[in-house]
């Protein structure tokens, strides 16, 4: 019998012991986790230092994951290992030479922008996609040579087209949806989903209300069809799970995702007509407690136990293993290699 693993590419809940024993609970062996949104590198430093204090605080429920033997680590001793990401560029500033800082410092997914045009690519919201840039082309390349994956989860349609272009290793869109199932501005197109597919790229599958049909009255089987479908477009080991977990978070987060601080006036969230925070969670995913929900929807919504095996966690896996090592490493294998 094959080993089977649980893995979220992406969380921003307001980390506490409560939230971790729940990961336990839900069985999480590995969890993608906000540590910048729109913070500098000096600020992202004093975020890595929170968690090195979790760390030692709770050992026996967390620890850091670099690579995916992490994760098989993980599994053996009953723990959840944490991988750091970042949503916006910002930790890297204006220096290409930061990349391979904070890849050392154990960043393993960046978003290339959130939302806004940055200084490597054009966001979901603006009105005019110029691609990615002359800096996002070098950066891109520095990402690829050290194992830091480029993740287009906020970012328009032709700078993720061009991105997975450009990168000579399959990126990710961690925490979307297709906009066949609901428009949102960030979820993504049948061209883009194939084009990603094709090239072997990952896609995690988000439960933040304001990317589901009908809101916090999403159904569980509407979701589960709606992954059904998406894996037919694009192949079923190219989707995963990312919640976009969002627990226990104030509202004036919100206002901190939203405008950082490039703007003094209120920035309305994505499906919304106010400032209302955070939207409340479907009834069947509410915390890491619930992850198991998801895996028996897609078993009555008629996926075999090898298929829901790959969604819930082993594609992100063998995504893990062939994405996060330095260039050179035996581990890395090329676009070729992996379709192969």
């Amino acid at each position: 019998m094959t080993l089977s693993y649980n893995i979220d590419c992406l969380q921003y809940a307001n980390w506490s012991e409560k939230i971790f024993r729940q990961m336990r609970e839900g069985g999480l062996d590995a969890v993608h986790v906000t540590i910048a949104y729109h913070e500098n590198f000096r600020e992202t430093v004093l975020n890595i230092e929170r968690w090195n204090r979790w760390f030692e605080q709770y050992p026996e429920l967390i620890f850091p994951g670099r690579t995916g033997d992490d994760v098989r680590f993980a599994r053996e001793s009953g723990r959840t290992a944490i991988f750091f990401g970042f949503q916006n560029p910002s930790p890297i500033e204006d220096d290409i030479g930061l990349v391979e800082i904070v890849h050392t410092l154990g960043a393993r997914f960046m978003q290339l922008t959130y939302n806004n045009q940055s200084l490597l690519a054009t966001g979901c919201y603006e009105e005019e996609d110029s691609g990615v840039t002359r800096m996002g082309r070098q950066v891109i390349k520095e990402m690829n040579r050290v194992g830091l994956v480029v993740d287009m989860s906020h970012s328009g349609e032709r700078s993720t087209f061009e991105a997975i272009e450009i990168s000579e290793r399959p990126i990710a869109i961690t925490h979307a949806n297709p906009t066949f199932w609901h428009p949102a501005l960030r979820n993504k197109s049948d061209d883009l989903l194939r084009a990603l597919g094709q090239s072997n790229g990952m896609l995690g599958f988000s439960v933040y209300p304001h990317h589901l049909k009908n809101g916090s009255d999403c159904t569980l089987q509407s979701f589960c069809d709606m992954i059904a479908r998406t894996a037919d477009l694009m192949g079923i080991e190219n989707i995963g799970i990312g919640t976009d977990l969002c627990q226990d978070q104030p509202n004036s987060v919100v206002d901190w995702m939203r405008a950082g601080r490039w703007t003094k006036e209120v920035e309305y969230g994505e499906g919304t007509s106010d400032n209302a925070g955070f939207p409340a969670m479907p009834s069947w995913y509410e915390d890491n407690r619930n992850f198991s929900n998801i895996k028996n929807g897609l078993r009555t919504a008629g996926f075999s136990d090898s298929n829901v095996a790959a969604v819930m966690g082993g594609n992100w896996l063998n995504f893990f293993d062939r994405s996060f090592m330095s260039e050179g490493s035996p581990s890395v294998s090329s676009k070729m290699d992996a379709a192969e």
